[in-house]
């Protein structure tokens, strides 16, 4: 009698158990965040941290990937890893790329949500070697080498690759990442890693139907750290793979040279706030509604002033924003109280958000009196005024308050 007593002791136990456990499950499942959705309900964009990291935890290749579903389509901003400033978290000025080999991924995405004045919910880091493995399950990724490579490396391999558009295989990949050559910058290895990158993304578009089957994905999945689960990231990789990658845009920091210390540290334009400008203005075009939104616009700047060097200035900043500057010079007097935009092409839409970057409201929808070879390739022509300070207008004067 007893052991039945027992016997249906632990029958109740199990089946509490088992109450207690289906519970907890359901719980857990109605409770589970999906990151990716929540991420498009707050925000348009999908924005993610790529680095790619040396074995040893050096990031090689920084990017902040962001994409606009809707439209599929992409900008990435290459963040320079020798970007100099005085960052919180090391306490010291010094390169940005030091953070990730002395904070970890974490801090590293949380000082360049700062530093671009956006929020970054998603990373993924890709060791070099894992960089390589990808390429080959890929198929290998297509770049452009100008002259054939065939140098000693430091560890005495050798570095070798031939000239011409070539498609990299794992091993010419890490190549193609490394070698850097005697009369070539920090600036021509970082453009070749950003190269490489948008080649990658476009590989992962071609094969798309490949990794995302569910069979395949983990395989691919292992060769890639997130910081979401991995139901998650397949949500997110299928968005990343998903992308127009003919109308992929990229941007650069843009700054000025110094030495610190004995390191070559680039320093941001305007302490930084010209790259937050830049963002917003690249998300500002990618988000756009206009028809017409994929192309680039050809932009002249005149300097409607005596003050001296201010049309090149503001070259920097609006080629940085994604458009071309197709002149620079000298307007037809130099007595221009206020800045103003010439729209040549009728395109309202485009012209406004261009006035809202340099904050100019006094635009012109007509030709702009010249001859006519100069206008003919140019869709925006701004002659700077008095009123401009070196990258706004100041007060932002529009049509109406001049005319008033």
């Amino acid at each position: 009698m007893s052991v039945s007593k027992e016997l249906k002791g632990v029958a109740f136990m199990a089946t509490i158990v088992i109450i207690i456990s289906v519970t907890v499950f359901l719980m857990y499942k109605n409770l589970k965040t999906d990151p990716v959705a929540d991420n498009l309900k707050s925000d348009e964009t999908v924005k993610v941290l790529f680095v790619l990291c040396s074995e040893e935890g050096n990031a090689l290749a920084t990017e902040v990937f962001i994409c606009y579903p809707k439209t599929k389509r992409v900008t990435v901003i290459d963040v320079t890893g020798n970007t100099g400033a005085i960052y919180e978290s090391l306490k010291r000025t010094d390169r940005i790329d030091a953070i990730y080999k002395e904070k970890k991924i974490d801090t590293y995405r949380k000082e360049i949500e700062k530093f671009l004045d956006i929020t970054i919910p998603f990373t993924i880091e890709i060791t070099l070697d894992n960089f390589g493995l990808l390429t080959d399950l890929l198929d290998g990724i297509s770049v452009f080498v100008p002259s054939p490579i065939d140098m000693a490396a430091p560890d005495g391999s050798r570095w070798m690759l031939p000239s011409g558009a070539i498609s990299l295989d794992g091993d010419k990949v890490k190549t193609y990442i490394n070698y850097i050559l005697p009369e070539e910058t920090d600036d021509d290895q970082e453009g070749r890693r950003r190269a490489a990158f948008v080649s990658f993304l476009s590989a992962f578009n071609e094969n798309r139907e490949v990794f995302l089957d569910k069979k395949n994905f983990p395989v691919f999945s292992s060769k890639m750290k997130a910081n979401i689960e991995e139901d998650d990231f397949y949500k997110l990789v299928g968005i990343i793979s998903d992308i127009q990658t003919d109308t992929i845009t990229t941007q650069s920091v843009v700054g000025s040279p110094r030495l610190v210390d004995g390191k070559n540290l680039l320093f941001p334009y305007m302490n930084g706030q010209l790259m937050k400008d830049i963002v917003k203005q690249r998300i500002r075009m990618l988000v756009s509604n206009n028809a017409d939104e994929n192309r680039t616009y050809n932009i002249e700047i005149l300097n409607g002033t005596l003050k001296q060097g201010l049309a090149n200035r503001a070259s920097t900043s609006l080629g940085g924003a994604g458009y071309k500057v197709v002149k620079v010079g000298n307007a037809d007097r130099s007595d221009y109280e206020h800045t103003v935009i010439i729209n040549h092409i009728g395109n309202e839409e485009v012209a406004s958000s261009l006035g809202e970057f340099i904050t100019c409201y006094n635009i012109i929808n007509e030709e702009l009196v010249t001859n006519e070879e100069d206008v003919a390739d140019v869709d925006f022509s701004i002659i700077l005024g008095k009123d401009w300070d070196g990258r706004y207008v100041r007060g932002g004067f529009g049509k109406e308050d001049i005319e008033n």
